[in-house]
């Protein structure tokens, strides 16, 4: 049996959930079906090479300009001397330089998954995705990580719907234990008391995930909830600039940044609950990762955000930006310590049902296997699987449809 060549192309710079989601990728597909290799930036693969499987080629190369025009040649090489069957790119910026250079290397299939959604493209023609479009013609297969991803390519870029699969993002459950407990005299390295209860922010400091919203809902909080306290997990650009912002505010007592942290659940056992936030996302890992420790979650209602973190039922949505319903809704979890343990235990049966990177893997495998046979050039049969894979949906679930989930 001809094993199946896939090269995953990133040309990102930082280590942060796209990464993470094509890391599970590279761990976790079937090795007696596919060979694995992985072209991204020399800072990314710095980043990531200690994680990525020995079995991986990893080629660090940057194409990030149209100029960049030995890079190209580059990929193009590599692309035909590894018999690429299938060229897998991660968000739009990187699809518009891989996606055409794999079609005139005459790859089979060519799949993007875009991950977010691109609120910071403006002008006339940035903003109506007329590129987007022209780019699509390269791409077989858009793989949309939520529901609402895939509506946002249907309805804001215009892609075909016929192209677009959804396939949630997951993560590896098992290693969140609701049980766990934080090492004795944590809070106390800290510099907090023991009584203290502990908000955790899990994300990059960078300007998408809303740091300073958080800051500015704070104070409110304080007035009310004087035990309260955060940790942020998590490093960036924007570090220097929250830390200023945090003493400036008198915050300097009940806030830590404690930079990034490989093992996030230690820190989400930590937490009586965590905070997402962000001004967009795809669908985030963070929160997925804190419900599958039982630990709720206030999060901004952006993207594919309420699809994991159902507003009252697993966590308090609020509207992004808002740092006064920001304030409020950690307030009103603070104050219900039983409302934020009964969040916690039906959050961690909702993301086992649904998040389970075992899914997205099997999910991932079949497409791949499906593309293949469209395009003539089946390397095996397809996976046979207990459920439909292929699921080419933009309708939200109902309010009702949710509620029930949690009832039945």
């Amino acid at each position: 049996m001809k094993m199946i060549s896939v090269l995953h192309f990133l040309n990102t710079l930082a280590r942060a959930g796209t990464e993470e989601h094509v890391l599970t990728l590279l761990r976790g597909l079937d090795r007696s079906r596919f060979r694995l290799s992985l072209v991204c930036t020399p800072s990314v693969a710095e980043k990531l090479g200690p994680d990525v499987p020995p079995d991986v080629r990893m080629v660090p190369l940057s194409l990030r300009k149209p100029t960049d025009l030995v890079a190209a040649a580059t990929l193009a090489k590599i692309l035909r001397e590894q018999q690429v069957d299938i060229l897998h790119s991660h968000q739009f910026f990187g699809s518009l330089f891989a996606s055409p250079i794999g079609w005139l290397s005459r790859v089979p299939v060519v799949i993007e998954t875009p991950h977010l959604r691109e609120h910071w493209r403006k002008g006339w023609l940035k903003s109506r995705f007329i590129v987007d479009r022209l780019a699509g013609r390269f791409v077989d297969r858009y793989i949309a990580v939520s529901e609402a991803n895939a509506r946002y390519l249907i309805e804001r870029k215009g892609l075909p719907p016929e192209k677009i699969t959804v396939i949630p993002n997951g993560c590896d459950l098992r290693r969140f234990d609701p049980n766990r407990k934080a090492p004795t005299g944590w809070k106390r390295s800290l510099r907090f008391k023991e009584d203290d209860r502990v908000m955790v922010v899990l994300g990059r400091l960078e300007p998408q995930k809303g740091h300073t919203v958080l800051l500015d809902a704070l104070p409110a909080v304080l007035k009310k909830c004087p035990d309260a306290r955060v940790v942020c997990v998590g490093d960036g650009g924007l570090r220097p600039e929250l830390e200023r912002k945090a003493e400036r505010l008198g915050l300097s007592d009940a806030v830590r940044f404690v930079g990034y942290r490989a093992h996030v659940e230690e820190w989400l056992a930590l937490a009586d609950f965590t905070v997402l936030p962000s001004l967009f996302e795809g669908l985030p890992l963070a929160a997925i990762e804190s419900l599958a420790a039982g630990k709720p979650v206030v999060a901004s209602a952006v993207d594919g955000t309420p699809e994991v973190v159902v507003d009252r039922h697993t966590g308090l949505t609020v509207p992004a930006g808002d740092a006064a319903a920001l304030a409020h809704a950690i307030c009103r979890l603070l104050r219900e310590p039983e409302r934020c343990r009964r969040f916690g235990a039906a959050g961690r049966r909702w993301v086992l049902e649904r998040y389970d990177q075992r899914l997205q893997l099997r999910r991932t495998e079949a497409l791949y296997l499906s593309a293949l046979e469209d395009r003539g050039a089946s390397m095996t049969q397809p996976a046979i699987l207990d459920e439909p894979v292929t699921i080419r949906r933009a309708a939200q679930q109902s309010n009702t449809q949710v509620a029930r989930s949690f009832t039945s």
